[in-house]
């Protein structure tokens, strides 16, 4: 089998004196294999997250960037880690900083990482981050609120690419979007799967996004997993009783009358 490119082990969390929120997580993401990790809110699901990307130690059990445990004191590790591992969150309209001209942004990972000093859109790999992403050649030159709801999050898609990572990982990256505008996005992700060999993680409530982007679900109970799998028999025929619940609980149109 495939060694993951990230993993958690055993891994829990607990914020200081309180009780633990995350309970023995073990969790691979390997290359060609995205992860959809769903669970009702209060699931630990970002907590999940937060910990795959190294803004949060777990307490218990460790995360593995390549085999090797998650050192945040390391730099060398970490600086691979932020090259191979990037992010995406939930609202366009405030994880994009508005007084930065969108080549600022989309250039931010290329300088922090040093792989360029250019601060502005002139580095061609912004341009084709862009270009990627679906927006116009004068994107760059332009501010944040100049763009609609999914405009934005396509350019927070293109700033966490730029540097061609290896893994996405994107906490309800469609959530606050309009319908149309989401299904735009998933596309998105699906043709940067395709043609980049990206993998993505993501946290969603959305399971149908799940089902059209994920190949393994994993089903998150009050900070434990409960059941994982492949997504089309974790979503068709799941074994644990709260998969049942979740899924049973996802509204559905009535089927028209007869006439």
């Amino acid at each position: 089998m495939t060694a993951p490119i990230l993993a958690a082990r055993d891994a829990g969390f607990a914020y200081r004196g309180s009780p633990p929120v995350l309970h023995g997580v073990s969790l691979d993401i390997t290359a060609g294999r995205s992860v959809g990790l769903v669970g009702e809110s209060g699931a630990a699901k970002t907590t999940v997250l937060r910990l795959l990307l190294g803004l949060t130690r777990p307490t218990s059990g460790r995360i593995l960037f390549d085999g090797d445990e998650l050192r945040l004191r390391d730099r060398e590790l970490m600086r691979r880690f932020r090259r191979g591992v990037q992010s995406v969150f939930q609202d366009p309209y405030s994880s994009l900083d508005p007084r930065q001209r969108v080549g600022g942004i989309v250039s931010e990972p290329l300088r922090s990482l040093g792989l360029s000093k250019s601060r502005g859109g002139d580095d061609p790999r912004v341009a084709a981050a862009l270009e990627a992403v679906g927006l116009p050649a004068d994107a760059a030159d332009r501010y944040p609120h100049e763009f609609s709801g999914g405009q934005r999050q396509r350019v927070a898609i293109a700033r966490a690419t730029v540097c061609e990572p290896r893994v996405l990982l994107a906490d309800e990256p469609v959530s606050a979007l309009d319908v149309t505008t989401r299904v735009r996005i998933v596309d998105l992700l699906i043709e940067l799967k395709e043609t980049r060999g990206l993998t993505v993680a993501m946290v969603s409530h959305d399971l149908s996004v799940v089902a059209a982007l994920c190949e393994w679900t994993a089903v998150l109970e009050h900070g434990r997993i409960v059941e994982q799998g492949d997504t089309a028999s974790v979503l068709g025929s799941p074994s644990h009783p709260y998969s049942r619940r979740l899924i049973a609980s996802v509204p559905r149109l009535p089927a028209p009358e007869e006439t």
